[in-house]
């Protein structure tokens, strides 16, 4: 049979495959439960097929917790014994803290440092005052020890000879005396139970006691078989303003590793001196959006062994006592990135994480030097969605939850799904029960069908930006994967490759300045101007500049997304305008007269009815031989020169293409833009393992000669289907079905 030649699909064949999920009803899946809703954890463990219950923040297991299987028990090391925190106040978690910015209209101007900060979450470490620092922030100069004081009865900080209408802050080190995550839980749950203090084990007495708890606790928990650790050391940033919401949250912040043993220890290492602006960095905290200094670098690496380190010595009391260890990733994650060369140094025999779409799934389940990954999807069981009458929406967000993730599941399965919360909350809605029941139980369908079998990639894609492998799948996140209306349009890049038929290699600009790795296909840099993703002033390094030309003139794809390469210098805003064929009009080059705006069809806009650009880039121009595939014209300015802005567009470099758009959040069309656009700069055929309709998704795995189709909609589709010869099918599919096909 000839190449794209029609052939018929066996229905015995598929109805075999159908047969698979026969089996497949228990396994895998972890509930919560609690000792107040034994019988009730019965009947949702047999519907579920669950063969493994954990306890939740706030509950404790019932006593012959064993009955539901493998026992999951949370473990804290540096919060819930709040006599010993009591007794050490001294070896308190630390923080640095920028007040709110003063104005100085007089040459005296006072400071209230815990004006805007939770005072139930920070108290003021008056003991480490030489640590302290203000700034001048009009004009970026530390004010002197001498001009100022701190009264530690008001908590206001006096400063002297300040200059009139200049701006000042102070930096002060304070005490955790409230863990930020007990805080979260304890406002949305309306909790009344104690507040939990913290300690910190790089001082020797608390380093002594964590040892010895977690011997005691091991021994009082013999039910228990995997510790599930929640999480470490240090919580990531974390802050509450003075009403009790969040007034900064990042996901990966180093900011509560200010311990001044740390800095200490660090200094007598490294011969590098930390100091309070290093941790706050003039309000900005080293956020994942900031390319990082070298000096941070260094910090983030010497908290990283001593986490490694010191959990090590937990994990092998855990299985000294015959327990796995589990790590959570989330709330004191820091200093054990996953996907850092510290890592497996700890020993653990598993992960678990938060699911929040597909990022996350490949995020957990390509964690290397564990066992076994698992996911805890959404929603949570907390009373913010199991309340009355909200049934409906509680079963959608299941639904959206599970249909990104699963695209995900398809491509790289995480080994175990579950649930958080108070299962009591969940029992009270059927429907939402029974979803869950079949999400389950296709969940376990999947990975038995999948589960190392490698799929087949179309090529291999390296994603740019300064963090490359250490941050792999992390790439555009704040709070893991929440929404945010200036990151959407670049975190739907890696949503959508979560799914597609595509190896990706997470590469830092030091990486490739040698030269772009011989196996990659696509190059893709995203981001904002001078954001860590992008770039910033990485891109005035010639060796970067050459090495990503002569990749792309020698044959190989760039994709540039937002503002890719953006640093202004050497007359160009986008270093790779040449490259790219498009450049952002910043209003350095309004004299040079810009006469490409026609848009002109092509194979990547074929069909193509509209396209999502999310939040977008304004002002982009193609340059004179560039393909611009869409462009926006305003009502009021029509002319035929210097018009419109620039939206798509490819470019031929050499040997090589590229291409460029202004946004790419996440959805079935835009996904299926990026990979034809993937494809296109990599002069990949594209019918080939292929499923046009924009809804569906084909996999295929060579060692099982199996292929899976994919309805990721809740309607019915039909699309044409290619398989690895090139042969097409025409396939109908249910909502949300996967069609199982052997070869």
């Amino acid at each position: 049979m000839a190449a794209g030649e029609m052939k018929l699909i066996d229905p015995e064949k598929t109805k075999r495959y159908k047969k698979d999920r026969k089996g497949m009803k228990k396994g895998r899946f972890t509930i919560p439960t609690d000792e107040s809703f034994v019988e009730g954890t019965k009947a949702i463990a047999e519907e579920w097929g669950a063969d493994a219950v954990r306890d939740c923040d706030g509950t404790r297991l019932p006593k012959n917790a064993g009955q539901f299987g493998k026992v999951y028990n949370t473990y804290f090391v540096v919060r819930g014994d709040n006599d010993w925190a009591r007794k050490h106040p001294e070896e308190a978690q630390r923080i640095f803290l920028l007040s709110e910015r003063k104005l100085a209209i007089g040459k005296t101007t006072e400071i209230e440092i815990m004006k805007g900060f939770l005072a139930d979450e920070f108290s003021p470490d008056y003991t480490y005052i030489g640590l302290w620092q203000v700034y001048d922030r009009t004009t970026g100069e530390e004010v002197p020890r001498s001009d100022w004081r701190a009264d530690e009865k008001s908590g206001v900080v006096t400063i002297e000879n300040c200059k009139e209408f200049h701006e000042y802050t102070v930096t002060f080190l304070a005490r955790v005396t409230w863990h930020p995550v007990q805080i979260y839980n304890y406002i949305t749950n309306e909790w009344t139970c104690e507040k939990q203090l913290t300690y910190d084990p790089a001082f020797p007495a608390t380093k002594k006691y964590i040892v010895e708890h977690m011997k005691k606790w091991c021994e009082e928990n013999p039910e228990t078989n995997v510790v599930r650790f929640t999480t470490f050391l240090y919580q990531f940033t974390l802050i509450f303003n003075d009403l009790g919401k969040e007034k900064q949250v990042e996901w990966f912040g180093y900011a509560q590793t200010a311990n001044p043993v740390l800095m200490a220890g660090f200094e007598k290492e490294s011969g590098i001196k930390l100091v309070a602006e290093d941790f706050v960095d003039s309000g900005y905290y080293n956020n994942c959006f900031r390319t990082p200094t070298e000096k941070f670098k260094k910090y983030m690496d010497y908290v990283e062994r001593f986490v490694s380190k010191t959990i090590k010595e937990l994990v092998e009391i855990c299985h000294g006592y015959g327990k796995e260890a589990m790590m959570f990733l989330g709330d004191d994650w820091i200093g054990s990135e996953p996907y850092g060369e510290h890592f497996k140094d700890m020993g653990l025999d598993a992960v678990v994480g938060s699911v929040g779409g597909g990022v996350t799934v490949r995020m957990l389940s390509e964690i290397p030097h564990v066992k076994y990954h698992e996911g805890r999807f959404l929603p949570y069981f907390f009373p913010d969605t199991f309340f009355e009458g909200n049934e409906k929406n509680a079963v959608e967000e299941l639904n959206r939850n599970w249909r990104t993730a699963r695209r995900a599941i398809m491509r790289k399965p995480i080994d175990r799904m579950g649930f958080g919360g108070y299962l009591s909350l969940a029992a009270k809605f059927p429907a939402f029960v029974d979803r869950v029941a079949e999400v389950a139980d296709e969940f376990r369908t999947i990975y038995a069908a999948v589960d190392n079998k490698k799929p087949w990639c179309r090529l291999k894609v390296g994603l740019l930006n300064a963090w490359g492998k250490k941050r792999s799948w992390m790439s555009h996140m704040v709070a893991h994967e929440l929404w945010y209306q200036q990151i959407y349009s670049y975190q739907g890049i890696l949503e959508a490759i979560s799914g597609l038929p595509v190896d990706i290699e997470f590469l830092s600009f030091d990486e490739v300045k040698d030269g772009v790795p011989q196996d990659i296909d696509v190059i893709i840099n995203a981001g904002d101007a001078y954001t860590s993703y992008s770039g910033g002033k990485e891109w005035l390094d010639e060796r970067l500049q050459t090495a990503i030309r002569r990749f792309v003139y020698n044959g190989g794809g760039f994709i540039g997304v937002g503002e890719p390469t953006a640093c202004e210098g050497n007359g160009r805003y986008f270093q790779l305008a040449d490259v790219l064929g498009v450049d952002e009009e910043i209003g350095y080059t309004l004299s040079v007269d810009k006469y490409n705006i026609t848009k002109v069809p092509h194979e990547l806009t074929a069909g193509l009815e509209s396209v999502d650009y999310g939040e977008d880039k304004k002002n982009i121009y193609a340059l004179e031989k560039t393909k611009v595939l869409d462009i926006a014209f305003s009502d009021r300015f029509k002319r035929n020169v210097n018009a419109g802005e620039v939206k798509m567009a490819v470019n031929e470099y050499g040997r090589g293409r590229s291409f460029y758009i202004t946004g790419l959040p996440y959805s079935f069309e835009n996904s299926r833009l990026l990979y034809k656009a993937m494809c296109y700069v990599a002069k990949k055929d594209l019918n080939v393992c292929y499923a046009t309709n924009a809804a569906t998704e084909c996999n295929y795995y060579p060692a099982a000669k199996k292929y899976a189709v994919v309805n990721n909609s809740d309607q019915p589709q039909t699309t044409d289907f290619y398989d690895i010869n090139g042969k097409k099918t025409i396939l109908s599919l249910a909502p949300m079905e996967i069609r199982w096909i052997k070869e």
